[in-house]
């Protein structure tokens, strides 16, 4: 027990070090005027001007098309696979709606993933498909979050940057060289990198197995730094090719909190308050902290189904209840999805945790840029909040929030709710929603709450009993991932234009209220938490809540 302590320390210690140190790096680059050659020649390539401000409409618009074509590129390859190279496994094109659901989950960072890896798709859809998605998807993240943070600090400029600027920016100098890093340190650890041909080998019953191999360290690298988490095999990061040793585990963990993070440290510096961004941390970091201590608790805890303590089905021996509950709540709450057990079989407190990371809405950490912007229409509901409660006209950034950003914070932080909500009630009256299920009772409601909240929140972590490729789920989980995305994505940016006409006083004034001490953190804190368990309680009464006290008294489903 004492050194999984002290492995935890050291996990949490490095998470509160590298955040603010990265963080001032990804400032760096975003803020410096140089334009080096190798950048200058991908604008004229690209026919780009770099020097042009956008508007918000504008930016939005760019963003828009520019997802689309991704979108498009990515379903042909897909369904085309068998006439493309690279496909050593001689590999069938997607069907339409299964190619539909890829294609949208990889353009919106969800990953989400109806197919095994090595079983559907060829080396050329993986490496160049999917992971050139990984890149772009996490940069899109990285380019609102700059918007807003410059609509916010700007003082009566309407112009948000330019958002080929900083999607180069951030693809080239941020996600690529980290990546290529992280990419050479995996490899050295074990992961495979390789194009070989797929391997045949004989099992000790005397089968034959096929063993597929493939370019899988390239893809986790940018999978995790970039919080996609689509995996290179089925089963994810607990396969042994793609996470084989304790290091390797370390370092993916790691690298899953570590743009978000930073991410926290880049807004505060735009914005000119890292005050500010310390106390946005610690509100994450707290959520975090207290999810990690509960799921290992649940876990380690007596099982009265087995009659033994800990629950050990679907986690690897080599990681352990600890590393699997870090695991689990660090790809809930960073938007990550990948996982290193399955949650399925988690015990119900430990599956509602993951569940609850992401209905809170993917802001504790979330996804690179997206879990701070996310963020961002809490804080200016809680500011909202706190003018109301005291008679005084709400200030943030020293501008007024006004009609228009509460109906747009308000839009951004219901649209996935619902979404989850309202697509879980169509599939529980269906037969098409409850014929793929493995379970029934409250675990086969927490596995269809789950996958529309993956879908919906853009995290790509499954309840894996829900057998999800099918026409129904393959085009409602498309749907979900996509409002789940632009949905927020469109009102941030409608909140960045508005701030960004609005003169900004440097004074504090008696309307203004204080972001960096312990009353707004204490206060930010309520508003996600009292939103989340609001929204999500009776939902979650009747599934992993009512499946805990059935296991208590020794019944399951």
């Amino acid at each position: 027990m004492a050194t999984e302590w002290i492995q935890l320390s050291i996990f949490l210690f490095s998470i509160i070090t590298l955040s603010p140190l990265v963080g001032a790096w990804l400032y760096q680059v975003f803020s410096s005027t140089a334009t080096p050659k190798m950048e200058a020649a991908l604008y004229k390539i690209c026919g780009i001007d770099p020097g042009k401000n956008m508007e918000w409409k504008e930016y939005a618009i760019s963003l828009l098309l520019f997802n689309f074509f991704g979108f498009a590129i990515l379903f042909g390859i897909l369904s085309f696979q068998n006439i493309l190279p690279m496909n050593s496994g001689n590999l069938a094109g997607l069907n339409p709606f299964l190619a539909f659901n890829t294609a949208v989950s990889f353009m919106t960072n969800t990953n989400w993933q109806a197919y095994s890896g090595e079983a559907a798709l060829s080396y050329f859809s993986q490496s160049i498909g999917l992971t050139v998605q990984n890149f772009v998807s996490a940069a899109t993240g990285l380019c609102v979050l700059l918007a807003l943070a410059r609509g916010l600090s700007s003082n009566a400029n309407p112009g948000l940057g330019n958002f080929w600027r900083d999607l180069i920016r951030g693809t080239v100098y941020i996600l690529l060289p980290l990546s290529f890093l992280l990419a050479l340190i995996l490899s050295n650890a074990g992961v495979i990198q390789n194009f070989s041909e797929y391997v045949t080998a004989a099992t000790l019953e005397g089968n034959t197995q096929i063993i597929p191999l493939g370019p899988a360290a390239s893809q986790i690298a940018i999978k995790q730094l970039g919080t996609n988490g689509g995996g290179f095999f089925g089963v994810n990061s607990a396969h042994p090719f793609e996470n084989p040793t304790p290091i390797s585990n370390f370092l993916q963990m790691l690298s899953i909190l570590l743009l978000p993070g930073a991410c926290v440290f880049l807004y505060g510096r735009i914005v000119g308050n890292l005050k500010h961004a310390w106390v946005i941390f610690f509100v994450m970091f707290t959520v975090f902290s207290i999810g990690v201590l509960t799921v290992w608790t649940a876990e380690s805890s007596f099982n009265p189904l087995s009659g033994v303590n800990g629950f050990w089905e679907g986690k690897e021996t080599r990681f352990g209840i600890l590393n699997s509950a870090v695991w689990e709540v660090s790809t809930t709450v960073a938007s990550n999805g990948s996982v290193n057990s399955m949650h399925d079989s988690f015990s119900p407190i430990g599956g509602l945790v993951g569940m609850l990371n992401i209905q809170l809405g993917e802001v504790i950490f979330g996804g690179v840029g997206a879990g701070m912007y996310g963020m961002v229409l809490f804080i200016l509901l809680t500011v909202f909040l706190s003018g109301i409660m005291v008679g005084r006209s709400p200030e943030y950034m020293g501008k007024k929030i006004e009609k228009r950003e509460i109906q747009m914070s308000i839009l951004g932080i219901l649209l996935p709710s619902t979404v989850i909500l309202l697509f879980t009630a169509i599939a529980v009256s269906l037969p098409q929603g409850l014929s793929p299920l493995t379970n029934r009772g409250p675990h086969g409601l927490s596995e269809i709450l789950y996958a529309f909240s993956s879908g919906a929140g853009n995290n790509g972590s499954a309840f894996a009993g829900l057998g999800a490729d099918t026409p129904f789920y393959n085009s409602m989980i498309g749907i979900a991932m996509l409002i789940g995305r632009f949905g927020v994505i469109l009102p941030v940016l409608a909140i960045a234009g508005s701030a960004a006409s609005k003169k900004r006083s440097e004074v504090i004034s008696e309307g203004s209220f204080s972001t960096d001490g312990g009353t707004f953190y204490i206060l930010l804190l309520s508003v996600i938490v009292i939103v989340g368990a609001l929204t999500f309680f009776p939902a979650l009464t009747i599934g992993p809540i009512l499946e805990h006290f059935l296991m208590l008294q020794g019944r399951t489903f």
